[in-house]
């Protein structure tokens, strides 16, 4: 089983709004089976882009999450910050390939 990373994409012109709601979903996520961890990534090129980037142990962990009832309830701080000039607002990726992190 692979490991899969999920990017859910956001924008707004209010940075604080955006990091605030990704910190209370983060706290409410916490012990969800499955889940590695979670990053909120800035855009350096564009002022109101910002990428929740979740990592988890495999794609059946996050299809149990996400079909589950605490899915949506979770989730609710971040989605009126969701990027709404894309056709589809996540993605999903499965690790096909990795190198571990080198020292000095």
């Amino acid at each position: 089983m692979s490991e899969v990373r999920v990017l859910v994409y956001h924008q707004a012109g209010d940075a604080a709004g955006v990091e605030a709601a990704y910190h209370r979903v983060s706290a409410r996520m916490r012990g969800v089976p499955g889940l590695l961890g979670n990053e909120l990534l800035r855009s350096v090129t564009d002022a109101t882009g910002f990428v929740v980037l979740s990592r988890w142990s495999g794609i059946e962990a996050f299809q149990a999450w996400e079909a589950g009832a605490a899915h949506r309830a979770d989730t609710t701080p971040l989605r009126p910050y969701r990027d709404t000039r894309m056709e589809a607002p996540f993605a999903l990726y499965e690790v096909a390939a990795s190198y571990p992190e080198t020292g000095p």
